[in-house]
């Protein structure tokens, strides 16, 4: 792993257009679900997109784009993501540390510095080449590898985070402290997401709130940052994630007919109005000490 020089980005991020940080204040909020369902979205309007995923202790994207059974390899130029079939005009690529354990059922207790280690060389050491997207999937709550995680994007001047939530008040309650350490690490908000807000009937499709409702869009008016929508439970993203590896269409190709497509697509395209990205070729001159515009 090559040291990166203090003040200058990393190598592996000069490439990507838009760096955006998937955060929740607490577990069990659906975060992965939403890393996994922006990345699809994006991916079926044509952008090549990656997917970061540093939640260590609990690393489960290679399930969600069934790569359960894949492995990454170092090359010359680092780490090489595993690649999602799309047959579509974007492309998908995913590294996680789920790729690295040989039981996919290993805990990984780690402590501080070794965490620091692996997220220095998941941001540092990766060959992601030219991406339009990298999302990042971080670990719940707040913590040494969230501050880890900001002081490694720093220079590379990342748009912002997405904050997931749930309707009900203890989720909503621990979000005001992503929010307040969103605010002390100077990363941008670019939107609450309110998960799991109502559940929609396989059968007739019908959309019912079994929980409580519009504790994401109090918190968006109450710290003042947009708004970027409500996401129901579906039980048929869930079939569609348990049968994609016996499906003769690609996950991208099945979400696209999916309700919740359409969702993510209102979703990204509130996100993308928000001129928060710096351009590629500015990557490299020294940063100011605040927030992206």
């Amino acid at each position: 792993m090559e040291e990166q020089e203090i003040g200058v980005p990393a190598a592996s991020l000069a490439g990507i257009k838009h760096i955006i940080l998937i955060l929740s204040g607490k577990g069990g909020v659906g975060k992965s679900s939403v890393t996994t369902q922006t990345a699809l979205t994006l991916c079926s309007m044509g952008f090549k997109v990656g997917v970061l995923d540093i939640d260590l202790t609990g690393p489960s994207l290679p399930r969600m784009f069934g790569l359960e059974n894949e492995s990454i390899y170092q090359g010359p130029e680092g780490w090489q993501p595993v690649k999602v079939e799309t047959n579509s005009t974007g492309s998908l690529s995913v590294i996680s540390l789920g790729f690295l354990l040989g039981d996919r059922g290993n805990s990984v207790i780690w402590r501080g510095p070794k965490k620091t280690s692996m997220i220095k060389q998941f941001i540092s050491d990766v060959a992601w080449g030219e991406l339009d997207y990298l999302l990042i999937d971080t670990p719940p709550g707040t913590s040494d590898e969230h501050i880890s995680i900001a002081e490694e994007l720093r220079y590379s001047k990342p748009d912002g985070g997405i904050v997931v939530t749930t309707p009900q008040s203890v989720a909503t309650a621990d979000v005001k402290k992503e929010i307040n350490f969103c605010k002390k690490v100077d990363l941008k908000i670019l939107g609450i997401i309110e998960n799991m807000s109502g559940f929609v009937c396989p059968h007739c499709a019908e959309c019912t709130n079994i929980f409580s409702s519009g504790g994401g869009k109090r918190l968006s008016e109450q710290f003042s940052v947009p708004y970027l929508g409500n996401v129901p439970i579906d039980p048929k993203f869930v079939e569609m994630i348990e049968n994609q590896v016996s499906s003769k269409k690609t996950l991208v190709e099945m979400y696209r007919e999916s309700s919740l497509c359409h969702i993510f697509e209102e979703i990204m395209k509130k996100l993308r109005k928000q001129d928060t990205t710096t351009p590629v070729e500015d990557k490299h001159e020294q940063p100011q000490i605040e927030s992206p515009k």
